[in-house]
């Protein structure tokens, strides 16, 4: 997808909404469980009450991984059930040697068709630079999470006195370009967000954080929204665990509407 595209699915929804698909076959109702593919049924429904609200979906790769082939069938049956004209990530924060990254963006880019990846930055450019070799495909590069763990290393001072995470977004600025690589950005850091956006002023932020996690849907908007929205706000636990009983669904499009009616406000009032 180009970012032309998908600005036109933000101003077209009103909304920069992303719904992550964390779906824990431990927490899904029950009563699915007695189907052939309990993970992906669970998804379809999702979907379907969402998709009227969303301009992405967020698989996180790890749970479809931990069920083995099984997990891997779910998964490509949710990615193509998504409709075309919405944004997919896959959350597999993969960052490895070139040849063995190259084999990644394959998999994801070509085998399963994705719209992006999430990739960490830390083995330097040889681990990035595969990903960024696929037209109309995006690297999401970990620029500042909002874990606790984070303070350990990301807002470290280098040599030059800057905190690390400021070195990784000047840095890849020559790697690639505000229509091929966003940048994850953790909602739980307002002021942070604004730092950020004045290194990278024209690109995209994935930024996960709000709702289960206490991150501020208007922090997020008034510090890093620019002209073309530039943001895709991640919800998952908010959204698709809104109910664990046969209304889950529905509850899912419930709050997914929520947020996107707060969502048009704020583009009204931030995008500039």
């Amino acid at each position: 997808m180009t970012k032309a595209e998908l600005i036109a699915q933000i101003e077209k929804k009103s909304s920069f909404l992303c719904v992550g698909l964390d779906t824990d076959i431990a927490k899904i109702p029950s009563y699915l469980h007695s189907l052939p593919d309990p993970i992906f049924e669970f998804n379809r429904q999702i979907i379907d009450h969402t998709a009227e609200y969303a301009v992405a979906y967020k698989p996180n790769i790890a749970f479809y991984e931990a069920m083995g082939p099984k997990g891997w069938e779910s998964l490509q049956r949710t990615l193509e059930y998504i409709p075309k004209d919405i944004f997919t990530i896959a959350d597999a924060k993969r960052g490895d040697i070139g040849n063995t990254s190259g084999l990644y963006a394959k998999a994801f880019f070509e085998s399963m068709e994705f719209d992006s990846i999430t990739v960490a930055p830390y083995m330097g450019v040889d681990s990035v630079k595969p990903f960024l070799e696929f037209e109309n495909k995006w690297v999401i590069l970990l620029a500042l999470t909002s874990n606790a763990g984070s303070h350990d290393f990301q807002l470290t001072l280098s040599k030059n006195g800057k905190p690390l995470f400021q070195e990784v977004l000047e840095k890849s600025q020559q790697w690639g370009n505000h229509a091929n690589m966003m940048y994850v950005v953790g909602a739980t850091r307002g002021e942070k967000i604004a730092e950020v956006r004045q290194i990278v002023p024209d690109h995209f932020f994935l930024v996960p954080g709000v709702g289960a996690q206490g991150g501020s849907l208007e922090e997020v908007a008034r510090y890093g929204m620019n002209k073309d929205c530039g943001l895709l706000v991640n919800s998952s636990r908010g959204i698709i665990y809104a109910s664990s009983d046969g209304d889950f669904a529905l509850r899912a499009g419930e709050e997914a509407k929520k947020l996107q009616e707060e969502m048009k406000i704020l583009l009204q009032k931030y995008m500039n």
